[in-house]
Order: structure tokens, then C-alpha cells, then sequence
């Protein structure tokens, strides 16, 4: 089985192959945490091309929430920051409800197009917020007032995260 599974990754990962997301689609299909590992490695390679068509099959498997933690650990690089907008939209896919914080480090740190999607995911997504969750994100906002350049871009984040912020505060109950 194994090497059917890794003859199927290297076709996926052909680009003189016709459609990858055939060979993606079977690979979803077996579904093995194999298959998962040998995904996940792709991912955390140096090609973020094939990382893209790893991430997408990852986020058509089951129990993905160790991909889709590669995945976000691969968008935080600081290496990948002014393109891995791609990773960001294959984020869709994936259960989100207690990524808060690393989506919110998204929207401060990445490009515009990370940075957009990850405003919409703050927006549309239901998370899971503690206290301890409002901690962890302040302290990546307190880097942010820190350590940016202040700017119109730099204000208008500022602007945006003491909504958020506030919002949280209002259903945490709590008046920090």
C-alpha cells in the first residue's frame, strides 16, 4: 500500500501531469495516516506550489486538525509571509473554531491577501474564545503596536483590532 500511496503522490505532484486533483481526489480517498504524513511533509516543503495542492487535499480529508496545525505553522514562517496568501484561502476547508489567535496573527502579519482573508475569517467564523484565548492574542497585538511602522495601513489594523478586541470583551464579560 505504500507504494501505491507514494506512486499517487509523486503524479500529484507532477506538473507535467494532466489534473493533480485527480490523483489528489484518490489520495483523499484512502485516507490513511500515511497518506496524511506524507501530505503534511509536502506541505512543510520548499515548494509552495505543491504545498497549495497538499493543503487542499488535506482540507478535503477527516481528521485534519494535525494538518491543518502544519499548515498554519508553514504560514507563520517568516520566509513565507509575502506569499502565502494561497495556504491562507485553502483555510476555508479546515474546522477554524479554535484558531482564533492564529488567524488573528495572520491578519496583523500577512501580506494583503492573507491579511484580507484572515479579516473575513474573523468576521464569519464561530470561534471558541477564553480568556486565556484574549491573552494570547493581545500579546501578539502588543508585538504588532510594537514593532510596526505606523501607517495608514498600520492604523487601519489598529483600528479594526480594538473592534475586535472590544467585541471580545463584551461576550467574555469582562472590562480588561
Amino acid at each position: 500500500m505504500e507504494e501505491q500511496i507514494d506512486a499517487l503522490i509523486l503524479k500529484f505532484l507532477n506538473k507535467d501531469e494532466g489534473d493533480p486533483y485527480h490523483y489528489g481526489n484518490k489520495l483523499a480517498k484512502i485516507g490513511t495516516p500515511e497518506v496524511k504524513e506524507k501530505l503534511i511533509a509536502v506541505v512543510k516543503g520548499d515548494d509552495l506550489d505543491n504545498a497549495f495542492l497538499a493543503a487542499k487535499v488535506l482540507g478535503i480529508m477527516e481528521e485534519n486538525t494535525d494538518a491543518l496545525n502544519a499548515i498554519l505553522e508553514v504560514i507563520h514562517l517568516p520566509a513565507n509571509r509575502g506569499t502565502n496568501g494561497g495556504l491562507v484561502s485553502i483555510l476555508e476547508d479546515f474546522d477554524l473554531s479554535d484558531k482564533f489567535v492564529d488567524i488573528f496573527r495572520i491578519y496583523l502579519f500577512g501580506n494583503f491577501k492573507a491579511h484580507t482573508l484572515a479579516k473575513q475569517y474573523l468576521d464569519y467564523t464561530e470561534f471558541d474564545i477564553t480568556p486565556r484565548t484574549l491573552k494570547k492574542a493581545e500579546k501578539h497585538w502588543n508585538h504588532f503596536l510594537n514593532n510596526s511602522s505606523a501607517d495608514e495601513w498600520f492604523e487601519l489594523k489598529k483600528q479594526e483590532a480594538e473592534v475586535i478586541f472590544k467585541e471580545i470583551r463584551e461576550i467574555l464579560g469582562s472590562d480588561q
